[in-house]
């Protein structure tokens, strides 16, 4: 080969390459344009199919899944609505089976305030409610049937006011429960301790009674007391002991004062022995016949 022809073919080689080269640049410059344009592509797709998808989703919970329910608002009785009712009321299913578990175990809502305790009841529930609910009287206290002036007046007797009295010395046990503070028990002890004692004379004999209410004081007077009297100059001593305001030095006292002096004209007589002190004679005094 001469000259000439080795420049030619070295030309030609170079021309090649070059040419080469360039379409492999051309390429490589197209691709990432290319290949964006596939992702972007099955972006879309996903996208849409995604949003398509959500929206059946939606639409098919709110037609079927979960059905939205409309509240009403209607008087009602909570003790015989039935589960239907309840549900209209926008009462949840599970409040509505707590109604049914209270009632199968005999409760009654009474008042609007124990509707207000069911469980799981908000404020704004109950406000919503409450001018809506009506309890008959079939379920009310069987005692609302009688009216208070119709009472029991010997196991509830009405009590007194300020400045009402009942006099002490002739009172029964009926009479007596109508103070303030006196119940049975200290009815009886009333009456009991005056028997005891021959009467009363002083409304403070009451604090003679162990644990007597000092309030009820106040509602108490006497009215011509006629305590029963010791023929002091005729009982033996064991007679005189009987009484709960002589003990056995008091009787022996009084009988050993009669032996010596005779009888006895006044309890001041024996204001000299140290067991006749004068708020003794003082007490005594009233129950002593000479």
């Amino acid at each position: 080969m001469n000259r000439n022809d080795r420049r030619i073919a070295l030309t030609a080689i170079a021309v090649g390459s070059l040419a080469l080269i360039g379409l492999w640049l051309t390429e490589y410059q197209q691709a990432p344009e290319t290949t964006l344009m596939v992702k972007d592509s099955t972006m879309l797709v996903d996208s849409t199919h995604h949003k398509t998808y959500q929206q059946r989703a939606s639409a098919s919970m709110t037609v079927g899944e979960v059905p939205l329910r409309h509240t009403e608002e209607f008087p009602f009785d909570p003790n015989t609505a039935d589960s239907t009712q309840l549900l209209r009321l926008g009462l949840q299913p599970w409040q509505v089976r707590s109604i049914y578990r209270f009632r199968a175990r005999g409760g009654v809502f009474r008042t609007k305030r124990d509707f207000a305790e069911l469980h799981g009841l908000t404020k704004k529930d109950y406000l919503r409610l409450e001018p809506y609910i009506r309890i008959s009287d079939d379920y009310q206290p069987a005692s609302t049937l009688f009216p208070k002036e119709e009472r029991d007046s010997v196991r509830y007797p009405i009590k007194l006011k300020d400045g009402e009295h009942i006099v002490l010395n002739t009172a029964d046990t009926t009479q007596l429960m109508k103070v303030p503070g006196i119940g049975s028990y200290y009815a009886k002890e009333i009456v009991r301790h005056g028997k005891w004692i021959g009467g009363y004379v002083s409304v403070d004999q009451l604090d003679e009674i162990d644990g007597f209410p000092q309030t009820a004081k106040k509602y108490f007077v006497i009215n011509r007391p006629t305590p029963q009297r010791l023929k002091i100059n005729k009982l033996s001593l064991q007679e005189l002991r009987r009484h709960p305001y002589i003990n056995y030095y008091q009787a022996k006292t009084i009988v050993d004062y009669r032996h010596l002096h005779g009888d006895i004209k006044s309890l001041q007589d024996l204001r000299f022995s140290k067991h006749f002190p004068e708020d003794v004679i003082q007490r005594l005094e009233p129950y002593i016949e000479y």
